[in-house]
């Protein structure tokens, strides 16, 4: 509701959405609810059609300026729905990386690899630039081991280089992609807490 009312209320020329979105989250901490997939729903807003249906609501509840009169019935399920499913996110986020640790070790180890290369084949695998450095920090390895073991990772396809010298930097090369295809498809939809989206735009 303090989401909705100072957003409505439109105070500034930019940026009362931000603000408002911002006022939301102070009142979840007020209520000691810190973590950012339950006190925020800046990233699942962050979305287009998210976005758009955002806007959608805010016109439906609240006309074009502040109206107290108004039900709010349907705002407080939408942003309900949004922390839900924005709750799911960060949940599917985890175990998706604990099920493509799990893959990428027991493939890696399969095709002769150290299980220390996840260290490695991990950024990758979630679409990162993996530096040597950073390998070899992550893994406690000396220089030569970490070159040695991206040198071979190359040489299998499970890593691609790009770029030259100091700009080099590592993605995911062919021989993830069984893998990738694997651990994305064990993902199951979200879950809608109150039904069906236009049975939620109705309420």
């Amino acid at each position: 509701m303090a989401h909705l009312n100072l957003v409505k209320i439109h105070p500034w020329a930019d940026g009362n959405g931000r603000m408002s979105r911002a006022l939301s989250t102070l009142v979840f901490a007020r209520e000691a609810l810190l973590p950012p997939e339950f006190s925020s729903i800046e990233e699942w807003l962050g979305r287009g059609q998210n976005t758009y249906a955002y806007y959608q609501i805010l016109g439906e509840v609240g006309d074009a300026e502040w109206s107290p009169h108004r039900g709010t019935h349907g705002w407080i399920t939408f942003c309900l729905r949004a922390h839900h499913l924005q709750a799911q996110q960060a949940q599917r986020r985890v175990e998706l990386l604990s099920r493509a640790w799990a893959a990428l070790t027991e493939a890696a180890v399969a095709d002769g690899l150290d299980e220390r290369t996840v260290f490695a084949l991990l950024p990758a695998f979630w679409e990162s630039r993996v530096r040597r450095t950073v390998y070899q920090q992550d893994a406690e390895l000396s220089p030569q081991q970490a070159v040695r073991d991206i040198r071979e990772m190359c040489r299998l396809d499970w890593l691609s280089p790009q770029g030259q010298a100091r700009g080099r930097y590592y993605v995911a090369g062919p021989a993830m992609r069984p893998v990738l295809e694997s651990v994305r498809q064990s993902a199951q939809p979200y879950a809608e807490p109150y039904g069906s989206r236009r049975s939620v735009r109705r309420g």
